[in-house]
């Protein structure tokens, strides 16, 4: 497998509570791809996450594996290194009066609180990230006060201020109006003009654009489909997938729906 080969799996299963939420997945994500995984509420997209996350452990059996840049038994301070997910509970761990860029700060502590006297390379840093995130308008605010949007890009800005090799987004449009996922999107975009790494996991097609390298179609906890969204992104794949009847129409950087 190639050394670029960030996440290896082969047949893997596992299980949540007596569960079993993965069923003989077959998976490869190489860095420098950013990827969607597509499917229902359900469908077991979280619980990938969990894997890599090290929250559950796959099925030992033969002829299966699962590798993490590598390594199967990789320790679980490594795996935070290298892969930063953000999910929807962080904004709830973050004081409302916090200043934006105090938030960005203190992702380089490890902490979710103000950081007094910091080191000045520190907040340097921090001016770099605002700068290439275009987070200007909003870097003086606080916490509390932001867009649902706002906040979404403010924690995934945090994420990625260590220089994490990948970037997890674990269904990170989910309770948020139009105006904030138009804004979501938007910076998404401006993610991967940096050339970071990226696993977006939903079931929000209107986050998929064509900045996306692959799209994995997720139900019933296995994959169905896994291609380029020029080739998977279609009425007749999406009404599959959600076992639903719509129109897929194809825009110049993305698809919307349309009812039949």
């Amino acid at each position: 497998m190639s050394n670029n080969c960030w996440l290896d799996a082969k047949n893997v299963t596992a299980y949540k509570n007596g569960y079993k939420v993965i069923k003989n997945l077959s998976i490869n994500l190489f860095e420098s791809e950013r990827i969607i995984i597509l499917g229902p509420n359900g469908a077991g997209k979280s619980s990938i996450v969990d894997l890599i996350n090290r929250n559950i452990y796959p099925i030992v059996k033969n002829n299966s594996h699962f590798r993490i840049f590598n390594e199967e038994l990789i320790d679980i301070w490594k795996v935070r290194k290298y892969i930063s997910t953000v999910n929807n509970e962080i904004k709830f761990r973050i004081n409302k009066d916090l200043k934006v860029k105090d938030i960005l700060l203190s992702g380089l502590y490890g902490r979710f609180c103000k950081v007094n006297n910091p080191q000045n390379k520190d907040l340097i840093k921090v001016d770099e990230l605002i700068e290439k995130m275009y987070l200007n308008d909003i870097v003086n605010k606080k916490f509390g006060y932001l867009s649902d949007g706002e906040k979404q890009i403010s924690i995934i800005a945090r994420a990625i201020i260590n220089n994490p090799k990948v970037l997890i987004l674990d269904e990170p449009s989910i309770n948020i109006d139009l105006k904030s996922r138009i804004f979501l999107i938007k910076k998404i975009q401006n993610l991967s003009q940096l050339g970071i790494s990226i696993l977006c996991i939903t079931h929000d097609i209107s986050l998929i654009t064509k900045d996306y390298n692959r799209v994995i179609f997720l139900k019933d906890r296995e994959i169905i489909r896994n291609g380029k969204p020029s080739e998977l992104m279609n009425s007749d794949s999406i009404n599959q997938l959600f076992d639903v009847d719509i129109k897929l129409i194809e825009n110049s950087n993305s698809w919307d729906v349309s009812r039949i």
